[in-house]
């Protein structure tokens, strides 16, 4: 997609993170962050991507899964319908990691929208809103928390798909979650090898 097309839908994005009512999700978004190819310089992207950092506790958002209501969120803000790759995260840990590599704050509940960083974004100049890169030993521990936190959700996924394995109803939401916190856990796992 074109730059000014990109540009746009994260603009969109962040003014939908302010309009939505506090109380129509189990969960609130309290931060977007936008990292990758967005805060270099402008060219044809394939897929904006973001960071939403919730409320919720670290345990309940690890590394690549989505929190309970997150389907319903993104179809709250057709963010499911756009062209952005999203990652959730907790408002209880550091937002970035070995892929979120020093991204940009667009939105917050507290402050709403960050216009710099999006004037930033749009001009090409995303480099001069961006976080500072961590050290190597702050990039190491966080992989180790995050881990972790990847592997207590993988086990309570696991358990949870057993429990209900045999069970009438569907599986699917059960065999997802199991699925995408695997992912989390084998991508962390990579990343610290």
């Amino acid at each position: 997609m074109k730059w000014t097309r990109a540009v746009h839908h994260l603009a969109e994005l962040a003014e939908k993170c302010g309009d939505l009512p506090a109380s129509f999700f189990r969960f609130q978004v309290v931060e977007l962050w936008a990292f990758g190819e967005l805060l270099d310089v402008p060219r044809d992207v394939e897929v904006i991507e973001v960071a939403l950092v919730t409320d919720l506790p670290v345990d309940e958002v690890p590394w690549l899964s989505e929190p309970a209501g997150a389907e319903h969120w993104a179809n709250s803000t057709r963010l499911s319908r756009n062209p952005i790759s999203a990652v959730w995260r907790s408002s209880e840990a550091p937002v970035w990691n070995h892929r979120i590599e020093r991204p940009a704050l667009i939105w917050s509940a507290a402050d709403g929208i960050h216009e710099e960083a999006l004037v930033a974004v749009s001009d090409g100049t995303g480099e001069l809103v961006r976080t500072a890169a961590p050290t190597p030993e702050e990039l190491r521990r966080r992989l180790e928390d995050e881990l972790a936190v990847s592997l207590r959700a993988l086990r309570r996924a696991n358990q949870d798909y057993t429990d209900r394995r045999w069970s009438p109803g569907k599986l699917t939401p059960y065999s997802d979650a199991l699925w995408r916190t695997t992912t989390g856990y084998l991508d962390l796992l990579d990343a610290l090898g």
